[in-house]
């Protein structure tokens, strides 16, 4: 209905899908807009190569003759090293990624559990990447030990790494609170501890 109207889809994630989700492209839902959809993927996430930098994109032929010369005088390119390595990841066997989406799941239902477990915290069980988005908003308004107001995600956030050790980003960095983010792309020893860290914190608000 909007000829003028481009989609851009950033399809980063689509390995790291979880349970019955179905990764859908938009040009899948709606053919009509394949000409006018930019996509963009990377090896970052579902191949473990954050590091080496690399970012692709597809589209329409003239858009992507428009970005390479838009992007050819503004930075330099990737290095030969990184780019082979990432032909290599996309080209070579896949099998790793399935092993690593379940080693993601059961860390995900840990911390989803855990976080269900600490008071005053509530947590969806995300369909996908290895993010955690709970909400604190039954906490706003309690105070810590030490007397300071939890008045905001982001006085929650702050409180928590002080009295606990524990980093999280808080939810209106991302333009939705009062929730805060985790990422569960690590050992799940840490996790454990992390939330159980948590845990105590939320209980011991007044």
């Amino acid at each position: 209905e909007h000829p003028n109207v481009w989609v851009l889809t950033d399809d980063m994630y689509e390995h790291l899908i979880y349970g019955d989700f179905v990764f859908t492209t938009i040009a899948e839902v709606e053919p009509k807009l394949y000409e006018r959809t930019l996509t963009m993927n990377g090896v970052s996430k579902a191949y473990a190569m954050t590091g080496w930098r690399i970012g692709y994109a597809a589209g329409p032929v003239a858009l992507i003759k428009a970005m390479d010369m838009i992007q050819g005088q503004q930075t330099s390119g990737a290095c030969t090293i990184a780019q082979w390595a990432s032909v290599e990841a996309l080209n070579g066997p896949q099998d790793f990624i399935a092993k690593n989406k379940a080693i993601f799941q059961a860390r995900r239902d840990l911390v989803v559990s855990m976080l269900n477990q600490a008071r005053g915290i509530t947590c969806p069980s995300p369909e996908g990447a290895f993010y955690v988005y709970p909400s604190c908003s039954q906490l706003i308004g309690k105070k810590t030990k030490t007397g300071k107001l939890i008045d905001s995600d982001e006085a929650f956030c702050s409180e928590l790494l002080e009295a606990e050790g524990v980093a999280v980003v808080f939810g209106s960095a991302f333009g939705l609170g009062p929730n805060f983010r985790i990422s569960y792309a690590t050992s799940e020893a840490l996790l454990e501890e992390a939330c159980a860290r948590i845990q105590r914190f939320t209980a011991s608000l007044t």
